[in-house]
Order: C-alpha cells, then structure tokens, then sequence
C-alpha cells in the first residue's frame, strides 16, 4: 500500500504539488480568519439581573427585591445555581446555567420570567445586564480636554462617543468610569410650599406632566397640516417656567417655590490618571463568543472617526488595547 502511495506521488507528481499549493493556501486563511486571544474564556453560561433600588437599604432590597427575582427564576430549564448580592442602591441577582444551554435562550426564559415579578412601588422593573464576560474588557481609553471639568468630558463621552462606539459590531457594552453625570436638579424651599399651599407630590406632578410632547392628529386646509404640541424640557430655564399650580388666575412657576440649578449625580467612585487627578474612563466589552483581536480593531478604527467630531482640545486616548496584548502573547 504504501510503495503504490509513493509511486503515485512520484507519477502525478504535478498534481501532488498542486494539491499540496491549495492546501497551504487554505491553511494561511484560515490562520489569519482563527479567532486567537491571550487566554480561554472560561465563563460559565451565566445571566445577570440588575435592578436599581436608589431609596431603600440592604437590608430591604434582599427582602422586597432581590429574593422575589430569585423565586421567580427558580426552576428554569437548565438552570444550576443562583446567587445574588444586594447593597444600597443595587440588587444583582446572577443566574448560571448548565454548559451547553443556549446563552440567547437562557436570557429569553429570564426575561419572561419577570415579567411576573412584582415589585415595590417606585421601584424601576429588572433589566438584564449585557451580553459578555469578565474577560469581556477589550479596550479601555480615556477623555481628556484642556479646560474642561470632569462634568463636561463626562457628557461629551455619554452623548457624543458613547452612542457611535455602541454601533460597533462585536460590542456588547459601553461604560464610563468617573467623572460627574450631569443632572439638572430641583432645590424646593419648604417654606416656599406652605406659602402657596403646596406639597412635593404637586412639584413631581407639574414636572411630569410638562415633560411630553404629545400628538394632535391633523388639520386639513387644503392641505394635510400635523398638530403637534412640543413640550420636552431641554434646558434649565425650561425647568424653571413650569407651571406648578395657580391662585387667582395667577401661575405659580417652579423657579418661585424652588432654585433650579446645574449640578451631579451621586458619585460612588473616581478615576485617577498619570498623576494628574481625575478624569474619565471608557471600557468596551465585547460581546461573547466574538474575536477580540477583530473587534478591538473595529474599536480603534471607530475611535480614530469619532475623535474630529469633539469639541476642539478634547481627545480619545487608549489606556489599554486587547490586541497589543494579543499580538504580544503570540509572539
């Protein structure tokens, strides 16, 4: 068997060395299109709950939020163990499921099992968190701008790079690390409220209800004309001419009974860098099951596209790139 092997080879010699062309060929695509990273991926199939309880304490959250979600997803198919962590502000609850059940599946039977959950009221409904793993943080940079506060690099990140990088394919998540999420806040006077006979319920109901922009069919003059009633607040001078209540005909505005003023979210943390102080940090999660080495090129590519759209002096500089990491490791 083997001595016809050889002779034949030695006859169609030509064809042998062409097949031997196609197969090396074949073998360098398939190198460059391998999905190669620094390290195995070990997580397991796994579910996270997250749910944002901003008023009520650890104790409470575990009793009125976290351990409803747990008995609303015991028993799913598949499904080996469940933990959950509930701290001021935050209820996770972390399902993992046994290897080889769908991840996509396991997320859909989730979500249709909170439906049924019922919750304090006030109390946001569960989302589920992102579709990636802790070894899913491919790319990390940070927003840095001569003259500007943390406040403003923070919303240039949220509005401006946040959303384009989002739009990556192979990106599951954005976040950002430090800084101030701007907020427009609303200081009511107490003293203020019992001058005009009013409660903090009437200032939520007046914000709430001159919030919307609301829908008034059409009018035909000839011609089909759309009726439209444009209420969104987009400034803070818009905040302070709501219209909270009247007293003889005569309106009550919120910048009468409160200060409306620009100001932050509550912080929970900070980000130093190089010694300079604070500033502001992006990280790109990728989503599961996806080349690193590919989407972090996709990553870089965006970045380069976003950076002439900022503001003038602001800049995107990358902190840490899974492909530096990657192409290190292989060579």
């Amino acid at each position: 068997m083997l001595s016809k092997l050889i002779e034949g080879s030695i006859r169609y010699r030509w064809a042998v060395i062409a097949l031997t062309g196609i197969l090396v060929v074949v073998g360098v695509i398939s190198l460059r299109e391998l999905p190669i990273d620094a390290f195995p991926d070990t997580t397991p199939v796994l579910v996270q709950i997250n749910t944002d309880v901003p008023s009520l304490s650890p104790l409470e959250i575990e009793a009125q939020v976290t351990f409803p979600i747990e008995q609303e997803i015991a028993g799913l198919p598949g499904l080996e163990e469940v933990r959950s962590i509930s701290k001021f502000g935050l209820s996770q609850v972390t399902a993992i499921f046994e290897e080889g059940v769908d991840l996509y599946f396991a997320r859909y039977l989730i979500s249709e099992r909170l439906q049924a959950v019922e919750l304090p009221d006030g109390i946001p409904r569960p989302t589920l968190g992102p579709v990636a793993t802790g070894l899913g943080e491919i790319f990390h940079y940070r927003i840095v701008g001569d003259g500007r506060t943390i406040r403003e690099l923070r919303t240039i990140h949220d509005w401006i790079i946040k959303p384009q990088l989002r739009s990556v394919a192979g990106i599951a998540e954005v976040n950002t690390w430090g800084g101030e999420e701007r907020q427009v806040q609303v200081v009511i006077d107490p003293q203020r409220l019992l001058k005009y006979d009013l409660t903090f319920q009437d200032v939520f109901a007046a914000l709430e209800r001159n919030n919307r922009n609301v829908g008034g069919g059409i009018v035909s003059t000839g011609e089909a004309q759309l009726v439209q009633g444009a209420g969104i607040l987009t400034s803070r001078s818009d905040v302070a001419r709501v219209i909270v209540a009247a007293r003889d005909g005569v309106p009550i505005r919120l910048e009468e009974i409160a200060v409306v003023r620009d100001g932050a979210a509550i912080r929970r943390g900070a980000v130093t860098a190089e010694g300079e102080g604070e500033t502001v940090l992006g990280l790109a999660f990728m989503l599961m099951g996806e080349n690193s080495h590919e989407v972090a090129g996709l990553v870089r590519e965006r970045i380069e596209q976003i950076e002439p759209s900022l503001p003038d002096g602001v800049r995107i500089v990358p902190v840490y790139d899974r492909t530096d990491l990657v192409d290190e490791v292989l060579h």
